[in-house]
């Protein structure tokens, strides 16, 4: 019943701007044409709730596009239908270019499979998307062949009509905004993009109106990573006129920004909205893509030549999650699915406004699509594009203030997101201060996510991820969280078993890392065997330094340890494909004792620092950082060097609180700490 009444609403307060959108589904798999322009047709002939008008509609938008809309099978049949009637009405899509040897445009259709058709000039300045990706367009075409001009196209345009609304009256929406609840007006924003809310958990609807975000705010970044199939691109392929879809990630600078040779803007200044389909293979020819693109992300600027060019297109970043989320966090970023240019870029990443988590949406079922009424995604489109040019970034600022934890890119960042949320939740600018917390704290969930993976790629550079908001009356502090924020426990709690250990260090790759190793000793001849170290020298020669100081210095620790007639098998592991560190000496010490002795580790425990083979103690290198890996793995317990007391002063206070330091003077100080036995 509630459906039924939504419906009614709908078409009382926006006769002729809505349309079922079970009609755009059954006339879509017979003809492969953007939502789009398929639902310009159907708003034309069925924007009402008369079952009998919506039936003569629907067969005449189906006559319309079984006679003008061209089929790239039958090209020729059309072409030849020009030809022999002299003028016939088609619809493609058609992009522009200039012939500088001729001093004319000329049209490539993308169906009918011809070029150079003349363009009148007019159309060019009046829609100059035409010039880059093209348009859908109702076109009358005409066809005169002139013996004496040879050269010329006898194909012609004698009239060109774009498929998009031909006004937009906003006073229209904010107005009929005011009949609707807030649920209400969510349900019909999803509705218009073709899914149906009732199915949906409350939290994935608003996954779903953020999508919009970068359709209604100016240079918006957005970062969507998930499993397949759940419609990341569907909303900027299929929704909007006014956004572009680069599939493959395949690009280049003059095509992205600004073409130096023909001196024209590219797509940043043409569409509202630049999305890159499978983040995996985006790649730019020029070495300075990236850089420019950070540059843009920033600033909405970028230099080329002698200039600086502005822009407002938001930039978009969809792909897919292969691993699982648990085996990212554990071993990786929520950024890894990125190219090995930009994966551990971390001043890229810090860009980005918000990382909408694709594996909270559901995969894309039958049960999904709505079969109700919904604004005509062009209305919809147009309404996104009008409410560009205002901004809601100031919402916040009338109740609330955000914590001392967010940097100036954090608060740029939440307020893109509140601005681009209150205008689509709340256009004619009425709601409550729980209206207003509730969109603030869905801003600072989706930044602070960005933050958490900015931290274990750069590390305490971006330890700042604390975010919270202030009430201006209470003066009460509200911090918020995410759910992958403890980045995965590495380090389970409880006992472990005699000769495994944890320790913490830099990698192969000069990224800190967990390792883990474990010892067995049975009974034999002295031998110690080691595997999973890889091939590097200065990791084997680490573990010796190990065996030779256990050999030497056992019986300080236990006069009940034996080395010969004990086999001692060790194996290493890189809990985070980082590269095996060469920092194992004292950790394999402790873990040939703890083998040896039949003797467990504290619970939770991570060994920090190395020994050289006299038995000196290593100080520790990037501290803090060191400290932040430990924490985010689960440890609960560090074992740290009495040297690296002083370094403490380098770990913020809200870190060091979450474990407790265990500070050894000596390799035996360190063994007897690790078991508990002082």
């Amino acid at each position: 019943m509630e459906m039924e009444y939504l419906d009614a609403r709908l078409n009382e307060y926006f006769a002729g701007r809505v349309v079922r959108k079970d009609l755009t589904g059954t006339i879509k798999q017979g003809a492969n044409v953007p939502t789009y322009v398929l639902e310009y047709l159907l708003g034309m002939y069925c924007a009402t709730d008369d079952e009998e008008a919506i039936h003569d509609g629907v067969e005449r938008v189906k006559k319309i596009l079984a006679d003008n809309y061209v089929r790239p099978d039958e090209a020729e049949k059309v072409k030849s239908r020009i030809k022999e009637l002299g003028q016939y009405t088609v619809i493609d899509k058609l992009t522009v270019k200039l012939n500088e040897k001729r001093d004319i445009y000329e049209a490539e259709f993308s169906n009918l499979g011809i070029k150079g058709v003349k363009v009148n000039s007019e159309y060019v300045k009046k829609y100059d998307k035409l010039l880059v990706g093209g348009i859908w367009a109702i076109l009358k075409m005409e066809y005169f062949y002139d013996e004496e001009s040879r050269h010329n196209n006898p194909f012609s345009i004698a009239s060109l009509k774009p498929i998009q609304m031909p006004n937009m009256d906003l006073n229209e929406i904010l107005e009929g905004r005011k009949q609707f609840t807030k649920d209400e007006w969510i349900d019909v924003l999803i509705r218009s993009t073709g899914l149906e809310p009732t199915q949906l958990e409350p939290m994935t609807r608003w996954h779903l109106l953020l999508r919009l975000v970068p359709l209604v705010e100016n240079n918006y970044n957005l970062c969507e990573l998930g499993p397949r199939g759940t419609g990341k691109s569907h909303v900027y392929k299929e929704i909007s006129p006014n956004s572009i879809l680069i599939s493959g990630g395949q690009t280049t600078v003059a095509n992205l920004f600004y073409n130096m040779s023909s001196r024209s803007i590219g797509l940043v200044g043409l569409w509202d909205c630049v999305a890159f389909d499978e983040v995996a293979g985006i790649h730019f020819k020029d070495k300075d893509g990236i850089q420019i693109m950070k540059d843009y992300m920033a600033s909405g600027s970028f230099a080329r030549g002698k200039e600086e060019k502005n822009a407002n297109a938001s930039m978009v970043f969809v792909g897919n999650i292969n691993e699982s989320l648990d085996f990212l966090l554990k071993t990786s970023h929520l950024f890894a699915p990125f190219p090995e240019g930009m994966a551990n870029d971390s001043a890229f990443f810090d860009r980005m406004h918000y990382y909408l988590p694709g594996w909270e949406i559901p995969k894309m079922r039958p049960e999904l699509i709505t079969n109700n009424y919904g604004f005509i995604v062009d209305y919809l489109a147009e309404y996104l594009r009008e409410m560009r040019k205002q901004s809601f970034a100031d919402t916040i600022d009338r109740h609330f203030k955000l914590g001392n934890n967010l940097n100036q890119r954090d608060v740029i960042a939440v307020r893109k997101t509140v601005s681009g949320m209150m205008k689509l939740l709340y256009p004619h600018g009425e709601y409550t201060r729980d209206d207003a917390a509730e969109v603030l704290e869905y801003a600072l969930v989706g930044r602070r996510r960005v933050k958490e993976q900015l931290k274990k790629i750069g590390g305490m550079e971006f330890y700042d991820v604390h975010f919270s908001y202030i009430d201006r009356e209470t003066l009460e502090e509200e911090f918020v969280s995410v759910p992958e924020q403890g980045g995965g426990k590495l380090i389970p709690e409880g006992l472990g078993k005699p000769g495994h250990v944890y320790l913490v260090g830099k990698g192969d790759s000069g990224m800190i890392g967990v390792f883990k190793l474990e010892n067995q000793a049975v009974s034999g001849t002295g031998k110690f065997e080691r595997t999973g170290l890889g091939s590097r020298k200065e990791v084997k020669e680490s573990t010796d330094t190990a065996f030779r100081y256990f050999t030497a210095n056992c019986k300080n620790v236990s006069s009940g340890i034996t080395t010969k007639n004990k086999d001692y098998f060790m194996h290493a592991t890189d809990l985070q494909g980082i590269g095996m560190s060469s920092e194992l000496a004292l950790a394999e010490f402790i873990g040939l004792c703890s083998s040896a002795l039949d003797r467990p580790v504290q619970e939770s425990l991570v060994v920090l620092g190395n020994i050289t083979v006299s038995g000196t103690i290593e100080r520790i290198s990037d501290f803090a950082n060191v400290l932040q890996v430990c924490v985010d793995s689960g440890a609960k317990r560090v074992l740290i060097p009495a040297a690296s007391v002083v370094d403490l002063q380098t770990v913020p206070p809200e870190l060091l609180i979450k474990v407790q330091p265990i500070f050894y003077s000596d390799p035996i100080d360190a063994v007897f700490k690790a078991l508990g036995a002082v």
